[in-house]
């Protein structure tokens, strides 16, 4: 499957749910691992704003790239971020959507442009 790497330089993103074990089944509550790693995966919620528009999207990180002083509400950086689109079928429906994955997630700073210009 396809993976388009994301160039966030300019954007800014803010952190709006604090990292959670990424659940992989739902019914015994198995915490998702990284298939080459084997490593515990994370979720976190992020707002991700760029050129006017914003989306709320669930990123998953391995567990070792959550770093300590994350805050919701403040800027995040997403090392490494990519997006991998995805299809299947469950219960006989046909659903898509869009995975996104990162090295890490850790305390950013707003892009400069951004910033403004308060001295």
């Amino acid at each position: 499957m396809r993976v388009i790497r994301i160039d966030a330089s300019a954007a800014t993103i803010l952190l709006t749910e604090a990292p959670a074990p990424k659940v992989r089944d739902r019914q015994t509550g198995e915490i998702a691992k990284d298939a080459v790693s084997g490593e515990a995966l994370m979720t976190v919620g992020v707002v991700y704003i760029d050129e006017g528009e914003s989306s709320l999207i669930q990123v998953t990180v391995p567990e070792s790239g959550v770093t300590d002083g994350l805050t919701v509400g403040a800027p995040v950086s997403l090392p490494g971020l990519i997006a991998r689109p995805w299809e299947s079928v469950f219960n006989g429906q046909q659903r898509h959507g869009i995975a996104y994955r990162a090295t890490a997630v850790a305390p950013g700073a707003f892009p400069m442009e951004q910033a403004g210009g308060a001295s």
